[in-house]
């Protein structure tokens, strides 16, 4: 009788249970239809004894869209933080700056935020074509100490065909720069970051070069990264 092979396809065998036992009771009944926030927050509110708080901060700061006063918070922003999984849930954490403005809101419901010419890497736009759900975080470090989170869907559109959709949106950008596509976000969650360990700093003027591929002007090799063996590279380097 012929041996089988046993390797990474061999399945595992999983013992079921009798049938009609019953398994562990689920200690979180369904949230109610519409409550925002995930599953898991909502069980742990439970076990940490934090359930009306949070009720209280849903009620109160969670909103659907933006109101007036996000969108002009919004407008004026200089930095945006952003969140991204790829389809197995790796994560990635990135920062987009610009002027005031160059985080565009095109109604209540949607914002979008350009691409430049970068690294080549385009490790947020590689996640968001897998995975569409983004979470942004805004903050005024300067004047209000406040921050504003927007989490929702994000898909990449090329700048050409937002403009055909939004011809409103700005033709002059800092330094010449044009974007080559745009984010653009569906709100799902807008509600404050509070102040409370915030801090205050203070912009000064900065003169950076833009559009080079000079790697000192860049930042050069600061953390001291490129003689270090990596795990996907052969020993020649390659």
């Amino acid at each position: 009788m012929p041996q089988r092979a046993v390797g990474m396809e061999t399945t595992r065998r999983i013992e079921l249970p009798p049938r009609g036992l019953a398994g562990p009771a689920d200690p979180l009944p369904p949230a109610p239809a519409g409550l925002p926030g995930s599953r898991g927050e909502h069980l742990l509110q439970r076990a940490f004894g934090t359930e009306s708080r949070a009720a209280r901060f849903y009620s109160d700061q969670v909103l659907d869209r933006l109101n007036p006063t996000m969108v002009e918070f919004v407008a004026r922003m200089e930095m945006l933080f952003v969140a991204t999984a790829d389809g197995h849930g790796e994560c990635d954490s990135s920062l987009r700056a610009g002027p005031r403005g160059f985080i565009q809101v095109l109604d209540e419901k949607h914002i979008a935020y350009p691409e430049y010419r970068g690294n080549g890497v385009l490790a947020s736009l590689g996640n968001i074509s897998e995975n569409p759900h983004i979470g942004l975080l805004m903050i005024d470090f300067v004047s209000d100490l406040i921050g504003l989170h927007v989490n929702g869907r994000a898909r990449i559109v090329d700048d050409g065909d937002l403009r055909a959709e939004h011809p409103e949106l700005p033709s002059d950008f800092e330094r010449g720069r044009t974007p080559e596509r745009w984010v653009v976000v569906e709100v799902e969650e807008a509600y404050v970051h509070c102040r409370k360990h915030i801090p205050r700093m203070m912009p000064v003027l900065r003169d950076r070069d833009w559009g080079t591929d000079d790697v000192k002007r860049k930042g050069g090799d600061y953390f001291d990264a490129k003689a270090l063996p990596k795990p996907w590279q052969d020993s020649t380097g390659s």
